[in-house]
């Protein structure tokens, strides 16, 4: 699994701001059980980039592992609102879903 970060630092250092790579590099963390390190992505790329629908339910999740259930909450409903005003319905269906687990 390091090939995969190693690989996708590489592709970083070429194009810094890749939310796509970042949001990869983030789950290839997170797999290791790293999960300091894939909030900080996860963090950082909705912070440049709210609209990048995927990595809410994946930050969310990850913060419910963390025990952190009422920031998960948080961004459940901030990638709700994100994925309603981007017209993706899948997004916010899984979204929708996950927090529904979570709170009710």
């Amino acid at each position: 699994m390091t090939d995969r970060i190693e690989k996708l630092n590489e592709f970083l250092l070429k194009t810094p701001g890749d939310s796509f790579l970042q949001h990869a590099l983030a789950l290839e963390y997170s797999k290791l059980g790293d999960d300091t390190k894939a909030r900080e992505l996860f963090v950082a790329i909705l912070e440049h980039e709210p609209g990048y629908v995927g990595s809410y339910y994946h930050l969310a999740k990850l913060l419910e592992r963390m025990n952190e259930t009422e920031q998960a909450v948080k961004v459940y409903e901030k990638g709700m609102e994100e994925a309603k005003e981007a017209g993706d319905q899948h997004a916010y269906n899984e979204l929708q879903a996950a927090y529904e687990d979570l709170v009710y």
